[in-house]
């Protein structure tokens, strides 16, 4: 199943121009984004890849409002990530953007269900936990603890916390790291169905090339900046991957 990305008309979900993120002063000082230029359209799967240390999860860091940057603007419609007052982030990373990373970060003491329900309660419009387990696949197991789940488990319920709030964004950080390439494969296909179900627009970070077809575009990361950019004719269905 494959969707247009972009209807005529839609405004691109992020505008980035020139972002440059430097951590630290004089000599010691790391500039870890470089003049970043990049637009997100609604509803694309964006795989970002390159190694350790080019920047990626920098870059995802500001498009979720968790970082900002030090020169450059980055804007979500008429919000300036660069430039907002720390309300206006704190709201616009509640209401649009889930997050997905490598560790689950799952409360051991709280069932799959219960996880996915803390962000359910703080959500404006939100799914039902339930439904939201059924759409990573897990219905059966929500009322299991993560000590009885799987690591590819607990990765999915991680994805079905962060869909719950129905985001406008899923920002995923090496989310098949931890796992063998079986579970992975099986990962993949849990967020690439909820890019094609909900349309929410997905941005995948890996160092791993194969991964990359699965996306609409791959953008290839290298010393903080973007050295290349591809774009898939068709995307590969996770489940025919190899690497």
């Amino acid at each position: 199943m494959h969707r247009m990305v972009q209807a005529s008309g839609d405004e691109p979900v992020y505008r980035l121009e020139g972002v440059q993120k430097r951590y630290g002063e004089g000599e010691a000082a790391v500039l870890a984004l470089r003049g970043v230029d990049l637009t997100v359209q609604p509803g694309e799967l964006i795989v970002l890849l390159g190694p350790s240390g080019s920047g990626k999860s920098t870059l995802l860091n500001i498009l979720g409002g968790l970082d900002r940057p030090t020169a450059g603007h980055a804007w979500s419609g008429t919000l300036d990530l660069a430039t907002a007052s720390d309300a206006a982030i704190t709201a616009f990373r509640r209401r649009n953007v889930g997050f997905v990373f490598q560790f689950y970060n799952l409360i051991a003491s709280l069932t799959a269900e219960e996880n996915v329900e803390l962000v359910t309660e703080v959500a404006d419009d939100p799914m039902p936990a339930a439904e939201a387990l059924d759409l990573v696949g897990l219905a059966p197991r929500r009322r299991h603890f993560p000590a009885q789940l799987s690591g590819g488990e607990q990765q999915r319920v991680a994805i079905a916390r962060a869909v719950a709030k129905r985001p406008r964004v899923l920002l995923c950080d090496e989310p098949t790291g931890a796992l063998d390439v079986a579970t992975g494969i099986r990962v993949l296909e849990t967020l690439v169905r909820a890019n094609e179900q909900l349309g929410t627009t997905t941005l995948l970070i890996t160092h791993n090339a194969g991964i990359a077809s699965i996306g609409d575009r791959v953008i290839h990361f290298a010393d903080g900046a973007i050295r290349g950019m591809d774009t898939n004719a068709s995307r590969a269905r996770a489940g025919d991957l190899q690497w």
